[in-house]
């Protein structure tokens, strides 16, 4: 478990590095070693290392001692994560999508409208989320990817329906618990991860989830 800094917060070395942080860091890997910086051995040692590493401490720890790594392994700024966000949708649509920085907690409130929390690529800064939902009608959808664990299990149901799949196997490590809270009247709330594309179909491509024990 990644220690906190004071105050909850998770120390900037200690952040999930994401595929393109590790590719950033083995392509200047390559360059280092053909400008002969390292040595053949020391190239194959380091690229293991960094297409295995899990945070940006581990990355910077493999480009310390060559130039520019700085910009490469290690957030400039480290992402603030807000206390509170609100989403009150009476109609309509509203989503939260690409790299948006995940709060402590969430308060979304659904009239008749549809809501889409996307976390394939978010920012996240802390190891949970306290989700409630108040679904009157339409829905809430959460776009989940390995990694991301969904506990509707406290949600109180009416007329409507929850259902949640868990992407891929169980052998991910978590980086984001999510516990929902709430009810639901004649909506649904619905977690999973994407849709397989037309493609993925028509190929018969097997579906990158299996059905959550409820």
């Amino acid at each position: 478990m990644a220690e906190s800094e004071p105050g909850g917060e998770i120390a900037r070395s200690e952040l999930r590095a994401s595929y393109d942080d590790r590719d950033r860091v083995v392509e200047l890997l390559r360059v280092s070693a053909g400008d002969g910086r390292l040595t053949a051995e020391e190239l194959d040692e380091r690229l293991e290392l960094a297409m295995t590493a899990r945070t940006y401490g581990e990355l910077a720890r493999l480009v310390a001692d060559l130039p520019a790594q700085g910009s490469v392994a290690s957030p400039a700024v480290a992402p603030q994560a807000k206390e509170v966000a609100r989403i009150d949708c009476r109609s309509g649509h509203v989503q939260r999508v690409d790299r948006w920085v995940v709060p402590q907690r969430m308060d979304v409130k659904v009239t008749s409208g549809h809501v889409k929390l996307d976390f394939t690529e978010a920012v996240i800064t802390q190891p949970s989320l306290k989700l409630d939902i108040d679904v009157r009608s339409g829905h809430v959808r959460l776009v989940t990817k390995p990694g991301i664990v969904v506990d509707a299990d406290d949600v109180a149901i009416r007329s409507g329906h929850v259902r949640v799949r868990a992407p891929w196997g169980s052998d991910v490590p978590v980086q984001l618990r999510i516990e929902v809270t709430g009810k639901v009247g004649s909506g649904h709330f619905l977690a999973g991860p994407r849709h397989r594309t037309f493609w993925e179909w028509l190929t018969r491509k097997p579906k990158p989830y299996a059905i959550a024990p409820r």
